[in-house]
């Protein structure tokens, strides 16, 4: 049962002081109010847990908080970073405590637990107020997901110069839960991999943001470097190398820590396509593997699809599918679907054969196919999550009710799938990618033009509206949203730089919606904003790509167009 806000409907007026930069959160909260006042923090701050039988992971969420408090060190993004704040700080009142506390009644569950429940169980609410006259500040939820959002924000509150750790906008009163439960990053680690440690920081960046769904593509036609135990074979002969390989124990680190920052993992296998690496291991079960020209058989190198009609590919992948899902304990597992290659098929002799003896359709037998494996899932307690064209290019019978739909292809799809009564994840190629712009990575092309460039920019991926062309009743249809990163040409030695800190347009799109009091989002407004996420970003060590010359980030708004 879902739980509702113990908050109400509360909404706040909020002038927001961003002229100067001082007030920098992230995402906006969508209901704050703020002062004029100093604060310090005092060089004995406690964060005090008054928690019954409180989970390991909220005191370690507390010691994380603790850390950046006192490591992240951010002069405030103005000219001379803070050195003009000096009178203002000297003669502050000075905090010493910020308590966490649980809403009467609610049940203490782990920061894990929290993050993996279903969407509509999971409650992310939170009620910061932290007064002016130093007395101690106050942080309240309905579960410690709640809390450890709520620490976030209050982290990014801070800035430091000299020996001062400081805000100008005292007091606080920030009210603020999410728009929307869905707001994810996806990452491909089949074209190239990425190390273990590359993405424990990236879920550490994703968590500073509030991102709480990492979709993780792990597998594809390049390689497999998914460890799958009752399935060696398919690591053994498709991963780049031994060294290119997500263990068992990878995994269950990955997801520990996804964990404790507030995040779910949503792992993919695609399939039927996108599947030629499993030819390595398994031939007999893949049609057109290494045909040439590539072009007319897939969508990328190398050629290659599961023979999905044939009974023991859809008993194998149905049995494969299970196994992995069985050690994931996300309610939700996908199972991709996309770029289905049909030439593939009839130009494949056991594939068109199987399909003629048996007077079988293609489409039927992808039906029976994603029943199969559809209900080996739903039987595991999973949501199955398939791309868009499941539902638009296949009239499939098999889809449960309850499957989530992504779209991909194009923003306007969302309205025909809604029209489906499909619950849905916007992911749309023209707003969302990461990795447009780099230009072709197919040799053998003059004109070197990618079908997805111009590059998203953070600013025109701010400018979605995921509720756009939908009616009324179908707006509730929309879980949220993702950007994403396809890896064709990025690895781990430009992950940070492709990804941050643009994926956080869609961060705020997601939790917040709307500036507080209700106007719409707007690029001009957070800029500054975006600005002091990405410096502090640094100071934690990740990095990030610059947004400006910093002339322009120490001077709000100056470098606007018409300035």
């Amino acid at each position: 049962m879902a739980r509702t806000s113990p908050f109400g409907l509360l909404v706040l007026f909020v002038g927001l002081a961003l002229s100067n930069g001082v007030l920098a959160l992230w995402p906006i909260p969508r209901n704050l109010t703020t002062g004029s006042t100093a604060l310090k923090l005092s060089p004995a701050f406690t964060i005090q847990v008054d928690v019954p039988n409180a989970p390991s992971d909220l005191y370690d969420a507390v010691g994380q908080a603790k850390q950046y408090l006192e490591n992240d060190k951010l002069g405030r993004l103005v000219v001379g970073r803070g050195a003009n704040d000096t009178t203002a700080v000297q003669g502050a009142k000075t905090i010493s405590t910020l308590t966490l506390s649980l809403e009467e009644g609610a049940t203490v569950n782990s920061i894990t637990d929290e993050a993996r429940a279903k969407f509509e169980d999971r409650s992310e609410e939170y009620q910061l107020t932290i007064p002016d006259d130093g007395s101690a500040a106050t942080l309240v939820a309905n579960s410690t997901l709640g809390l450890y959002r709520g620490l976030t924000t209050f982290g990014q509150i801070w800035y430091t110069y000299g020996a001062d750790t400081y805000t100008l906008e005292a007091p606080f009163d920030i009210t603020d839960s999410p728009a929307y439960p869905y707001r994810g990053l996806g990452l491909d680690t089949s074209r190239n991999y990425f190390p273990v440690q590359s993405i424990l920081r990236t879920l550490d960046a994703m968590s500073w943001v509030k991102i709480n769904t990492f979709h993780w593509h792990i597998t594809d036609s390049q390689s497999w470097p998914l460890e799958v135990a009752e399935y060696p074979e398919l690591a053994q002969y498709g991963a780049y190398s031994a060294q290119d390989v997500y263990t068992e124990q990878d995994i269950q680190q990955i997801l520990s820590y996804a964990g404790a920052r507030g995040i779910d993992v949503l792992l993919e296998i695609d399939t039927p396509g996108h599947t030629a690496i499993i030819g390595t291991a398994y031939p007999e079960y893949v049609a057109c593997m290494t045909e040439s020209p590539w072009s007319t058989y897939a969508n990328e190198p190398p050629a290659g699809q599961l023979r999905f009609p044939l009974p023991e590919v859809r008993n194998f992948t149905t049995n494969l599918l299970a196994s992995i899902a069985k050690t994931m304990p996300s309610y939700y597992f996908s199972t991709g679907g996309d770029e289905l290659n049909l030439p593939c098929y009839t130009d494949d002799p056991i594939t068109s054969g199987y399909l003629n003896s048996t007077g079988t359709t293609i489409n039927d037998a992808l039906d029976e196919f994603t029943n199969s494996t559809h209900s080996a899932l739903i039987g595991l307690g999973k949501t199955p999550v398939v791309w868009e064209e499941m539902v638009l290019d296949f009239n499939l019978t098999s889809l449960s009710d309850e499957t989530i739909v992504m779209t991909w292809i194009s923003s306007a799809d969302a309205a025909a799938i809604a029209d489906k009564g499909f619950r849905i994840v916007q992911a749309p190629s023209n707003y969302f990618y990461l990795d447009c712009g780099a230009g072709e990575w197919i040799g053998d092309d003059p004109a070197g033009n990618s079908w997805c460039d111009p590059f998203k920019t953070w600013q025109y991926a701010y400018t979605y509206d995921p509720l756009a062309n939908l009616t009324t009743a179908q707006q509730s249809l929309v879980l949220g949203g993702e950007q994403i990163l396809w890896t064709e040409q990025s690895g781990p030695e430009n992950l940070e730089p492709i990804v941050w800190p643009r994926a956080a347009a869609s961060a705020e799109i997601f939790w917040s919606a709307a500036q507080p009091g209700g106007a719409p989002l707007n690029g001009t407004e957070a800029l500054p904003r975006l600005q002091d996420v990405r410096y502090r970003m640094v100071q934690r060590g990740l990095n990030p790509i610059q947004l400006q010359p910093q002339w322009c980030a120490l001077r709000p708004y100056e470098c606007d167009l018409y300035a």
